[in-house]
């Protein structure tokens, strides 16, 4: 059974067009089980600074480490966090 979807109204400006779906339900509008998934791989993940208390020892290893390995030890430690977080 096939619901008849609603037409999507054209908008003169993005906030138009936010207000418009911040307050009506898209599934009106769109059939959402016909959606397809998007890759979109030139898109950077956000970051956010964080404040880390390491060790003066620990951090000395990380950074001899890096140095090791030519990278720096931030970008180092960002790996070695995604690797244990993807094994779990």
């Amino acid at each position: 059974m096939n619901k008849q979807l609603k037409a999507i109204p054209s908008f003169a400006t993005e906030a138009e067009e936010r207000a418009f779906w911040e307050s009506h339900d898209s599934s009106e509008y769109m059939d959402w089980n016909k959606a397809t998934k998007v890759v979109m791989p030139n898109l950077k993940p956000t970051t956010q600074t964080i404040s880390l208390r390491l060790p003066l020892h620990l951090l000395e290893t990380i950074k001899a480490a890096a140095n090791a390995r030519d990278v720096p030890y931030q970008s180092l430690i960002k790996v070695w966090l995604q690797e244990k977080a993807d094994h779990h």
